[in-house]
């Protein structure tokens, strides 16, 4: 398997924004939390299916940066 730039810079590149992604959607979160805690039952699950979004991009050019 020969290795190149390119799959470093995929994954360099496509880990830094759902990385950043998934950090603004858990501050804003416990932000949420904070303010209304009666209401966690219903921003922990969205939060959740949120961040799972944002990681399955990241795997996207995981998957990418192995095929480059």
């Amino acid at each position: 398997m020969e290795i190149t730039i390119t799959g470093g810079i995929i994954a360099a590149i496509g880990g830094l924004g759902p990385g950043i992604g998934v950090g603004l959607i858990g501050a804003k979160a416990m932000e949420a939390i904070g303010r209304n805690p009666d209401a966690s039952g219903r921003i922990i699950p969205i939060m959740i299916v949120a961040m799972g979004f944002a990681e399955a991009i990241a795997i996207y050019s995981l998957v990418f940066a192995f095929l480059g």
